[in-house]
């Protein structure tokens, strides 16, 4: 890790840039953990589909566990784990809501077949039988056979604007290398830990 750089954002770029080179499948997973209003946690993998200086971008159907969880406490924490790098990644921060613009965006550029998914799936609720998914699935592309899918009002995404950033670089004898990014008012203070 380069000690002098003090933008978490670029640095977490250049880790990510070489965790697409090095990992051979999904290096934009992370887990999401959410929890509930009385403090309930659970976690789960998601794909990150966009990070600016602004925050950490996913996509859900809004009426999902996770999105429940979100509406009722709008905090999150991300892990990314790159195996192939020995090298992690944590975030912290409040959950805000894309734009109806960015999730339009996002969802026109998704394969077909995602976007019939996005409608078909009652995502986190009892599932009766795989027909019945499937079956959902037929009805939904007999709705939208050919042409534009528009945008289900229950799917959108989520922001994690971060208030605090982890890098974790394995290093011999279990000596770790953690640097730690706070938000403050005029951009980040930089803090190294004890592994």
């Amino acid at each position: 890790m380069d000690p002098t750089t003090e933008d978490p954002i670029a640095l977490f770029g250049t880790w990510m840039s070489e965790a697409t080179a090095s990992e051979p499948n999904d290096p934009n997973a992370m887990c999401l953990a959410t929890s509930t209003a009385t403090g309930a946690p659970s976690a789960r993998m998601v794909l990150l589909k966009d990070v600016d200086a602004r925050g950490f971008v996913f996509y859900t159907n809004l009426e999902s566990r996770k999105g429940g969880e979100l509406a009722a406490n709008p905090q999150a924490a991300l892990c990314f784990h790159w195996k192939t790098l020995a090298r992690s990644v944590r975030v912290e921060g409040q959950v805000e809501a894309v734009t109806a613009a960015e999730a339009d965006a996002y969802y026109a550029s998704r394969a077909r077949g995602s976007r019939i998914g996005a409608w078909a799936s009652r995502q986190s609720r009892p599932l009766e039988s795989r027909f019945a998914l499937e079956k959902r699935v037929a009805e939904i592309t007999m709705t939208y056979p050919i042409g534009e899918i528009p945008r289900p009002d229950f799917w959108s995404g989520f922001r994690v604007v971060p208030s605090r950033i982890e890098f974790w670089r394995d290093m011999p004898f279990r000596l770790h290398e953690r640097r730690v990014f706070h938000r403050a008012s005029e951009g980040w203070s930089i803090e190294a830990l004890y592994p």
